[in-house]
């Protein structure tokens, strides 16, 4: 199955080529957990050159990295959890790590009043730990997605993410209580704004990537928790764009 690649200019127009759907590809369980990497982590207030606006989102790898990955993503999301489990390992290891990609994590809550709140929370997290300690917003982040449970079940509720953050020794969960209750307005409208802009550029569910190289302007997008493989190709092709 090929990728297509379309411009920067054909996203803006809203008109998205993606490679599978939803949850098309199953893969075997990894016996590698997700805190047993150590990812990078940088912040920045530019809007790429893709037309995201970075400020607020964890960005993870080398701010050199020749090619972006954009990724919407739910903490709700079953295929969100099934790539993070599954893939996002090994593409941290075989090209983030080494500084051949960076991924631009992008909160989209598809599934309503609980992803929300996680989102919030994500934000949260990020503002608090980004200038001194940005790499400990990944022990959140996989903590979040290994507690997991049913959509709208009610385990990512306020109560339920503060829970899990006291186990997260490098967030501090007063902070984040704190900034859910004086900020969550503030926050929900980022976090609206960062939605409305992914309906522009065609993004409808989670989880969505978009490949993109900076130089070039080439971009193809995948949709679902797809294998590294297909990554692998779209990192390829647009970088032979």
């Amino acid at each position: 199955m090929a990728l297509d690649q379309p411009s920067r200019r054909a996203f803006l127009a809203g008109s998205v080529v993606t490679v599978g759907a939803g949850g098309a590809y199953y893969l075997s369980r990894s016996d590698d957990a997700a805190h047993d990497l150590s990812p990078s982590f940088h912040s920045s207030d530019e809007t790429s050159a893709f037309g995201v606006d970075l400020a607020g989102k964890p960005i993870m790898g080398s701010p050199e990295a020749p090619i972006e990955i954009y990724y919407w993503t739910d903490f709700q999301c079953p295929f969100c959890e099934r790539f993070e489990r599954e893939t996002l390992p090994d593409l941290v290891r075989n090209h983030v790590g080494p500084g051949d990609v960076r991924v631009v994590l992008i909160a989209l809550p598809y599934f309503g009043a609980d992803s929300m709140t996680a989102a919030v929370a994500s934000k949260c997290v990020w503002d608090r730990v980004r200038d001194k300690e940005p790499s400990a917003y990944w022990d959140w982040h996989a903590t979040i997605f290994e507690k997991q449970e049913g959509k709208n079940s009610g385990w990512a509720s306020a109560e339920n993410l503060l829970e899990y953050t006291r186990s997260v020794d490098a967030v501090d969960a007063d902070a984040l209580e704190s900034c859910l209750e004086d900020r969550r307005s503030e926050l929900e409208d980022a976090v609206e704004t960062d939605a409305d802009r992914a309906t522009k550029l065609g993004v409808s569910g989670t989880p969505t990537f978009v490949v993109f190289d900076p130089k070039s302007e080439a971009a193809g997008s995948l949709v679902g928790a797809q294998p590294l493989e297909r990554f692998e190709e779209a990192i390829e092709r647009i970088e032979d764009a």
